[in-house]
């Protein structure tokens, strides 16, 4: 997992959270309450589709366009676990929190780099990507 991760707050701009975004070129940050816990996500994704798109502008907080109910996992969750997780949800990043404070995130490419985890993060994956439709 990738610790020391950067975060937003729901008061926070959406340019800051787009800034933060550029600088370490990812495409989510947490958004977390003043006392570092984790109340939902941002995306790139979300950006564009409920600023860029939406009625909201880069002036607006990140609350208003953000990603609520996130899946999370904790640092003792096992690759495989979280993999299915990944999965199960359809997502390709799990905030990792401990004690209700964010500690790191994990990606679907962190999974891939542990040799022993490159077919069950493909499959992963693979689940990942499919549209909702054919999940079921």
């Amino acid at each position: 997992m990738t610790k020391d991760v950067s975060y937003v707050t729901v008061n926070s701009d959406i340019t800051t959270a787009a800034d933060i975004m550029k600088s370490l070129n990812v495409g989510v940050v947490p958004v977390c309450d003043e006392n570092k816990n984790p109340v939902g996500v941002l995306t790139d994704r979300d950006i564009v589709l409920r600023s860029i798109t939406g009625t909201n502008n880069a002036n607006e907080h990140v609350g208003n366009i953000m990603s609520k109910n996130t899946i999370s996992t904790t640092p003792d969750t096992d690759a495989h676990e979280a993999a299915t997780l990944m999965a199960q949800h359809q997502i390709r990043r799990l905030p990792v929190v401990k004690n209700n404070k964010i500690v790191g995130i994990l990606s679907i490419g962190d999974l891939a780099n542990v040799n022993i985890h490159i077919d069950e993060a493909g499959e992963a994956l693979s689940s990942i990507s499919k549209p909702d439709n054919e999940m079921k």
